[in-house]
């Protein structure tokens, strides 16, 4: 059996070790002595932006095995589509998960810059499709679609995206309507994009079971995991494979790699992270570590620790020991059904080249 591994393209800038917080590269930071894209240099800002600091990540991670990079969407980054299409040149083989959500892009041009995309790289872009877990940010987009809502605008979008790209074809339905809508042969031609789908309420697992090749899901406790993959299959005609995004925190030994976690939580003191989202994914992490006071209350089983929230924005679980530890963590979400995973770690840069030697060739479940 063989599993894809990507590794995140850290598109909001980057901290030099998780255990420090502050970006100082890539992203649209301040200026700074020292640090990468934006940096000074001599006082004048040094040129170096935060596409060439995706560009490196892009280049090692290629070089370190994995398959592709996701590329994640905030109001904070550039847009994945326009650095997918810049960075294709600095790799060959290298698949770009463009992450999206539809309604900011009508489906008959999401058809239209996916073929053309395709086209330019040899099919190398992958579907990450999200609908938005509303709260501020959903609202900074312009979108105000309740939540539920999002989901079945999100069913129907790729409905009338692979319409499109199979067109002519017509279309009348709550969102969209299109008469006759087709792409030029020679795009019509390109692959389809994979189409990983991401969402933990049933109104996603229920949308995921229709489109899915790839229901993408937050690490959550292996139990819990389980339970969702089988809720999946439940609403599924033709069940989808399975992914996880995983923060991966390895060393050499078990005791480096929660010392770095020590050190973290020790400089975030009681920083929380509001509980803005509707994100059910969210909501689901925090219900698992409720109650916790130390850092290790956050290991609810062997290796897989609650907090990385509080070190770094985004999803709360990850794991953390020596490579073989990890290794081993993640071929029991092989053996629980996972196909394929979005690696994380900070510095992105130095973290892919890390486990990419490390722990990604002691992947039982990786061998062909």
């Amino acid at each position: 059996m063989s599993v894809d591994v990507y590794w995140r393209i850290a598109m909001e800038g980057d901290a030099p070790a998780l255990r420090l917080g502050d970006i100082t590269r890539g992203g649209f930071g301040p200026y700074l002595p020292g640090a990468l894209g934006p940096g000074l240099r001599g006082g004048e800002p040094d040129g170096h932006g935060p596409l060439d600091y995706m560009a490196e990540v892009a280049r090692a991670t290629e070089g370190a095995g994995f398959a592709g990079g996701l590329m994640p969407s905030f109001p904070v980054t550039d847009d994945p589509w326009a650095a997918a299409a810049a960075l294709s040149g600095e790799t060959s083989a290298y698949r770009f998960m463009i992450a999206f959500q539809p309604g900011f892009l009508h489906p008959v041009q999401a058809a239209r810059m996916s073929a053309s995309l395709q086209a330019a790289t040899g099919g190398r872009v992958v579907y990450n499709i999200i609908s938005g877990g509303g709260g501020p940010q959903q609202l900074w987009w312009g979108d105000k679609v309740h939540h539920d809502d999002r989901y079945a605008r999100t069913s129907e979008f790729l409905d009338v995206l692979k319409g499109v790209w199979n067109g002519p074809y017509d279309h009348e339905g709550r969102f969209y309507r299109v008469a006759g809508a087709a792409l030029p042969p020679d795009l019509r031609e390109q692959p389809f994009p994979e189409v990983y789908f991401s969402g933990s309420s049933p109104a996603a697992i229920a949308a995921a079971g229709r489109h899915a090749d790839y229901y993408l899901s937050w690490l959550e406790p292996f139990d819990a995991l389980a339970e969702k993959f089988a809720l999946v299959r439940e609403h599924s005609d033709t069940p989808p494979k399975f992914a996880v995004r995983v923060d991966v925190l390895a060393r050499e030994t078990e005791e480096e790699a929660w010392e770095e976690i020590r050190e973290g939580w020790a400089r975030a003191g009681d920083e929380r992270t509001p509980d803005a989202s509707e994100s059910v994914g969210w909501q689901r992490g925090r219900s698992f570590t409720a109650g916790a006071v130390d850092y290790r209350d956050l290991e609810v089983q062997p290796g897989v620790w609650g907090g990385f929230n509080r070190l770094r924005p985004g999803p709360l679980f990850g794991l953390v020991g020596d490579y073989h530890q990890v290794a081993e963590r993640l071929d029991e979400l092989i053996g629980l059904g996972v196909d394929a995973f979005i690696l994380a770690g900070v510095p992105h840069l130095e973290e892919a080249r890390r486990i990419g030697r490390h722990v990604l060739p002691l992947l039982k479940g990786n061998k062909s």
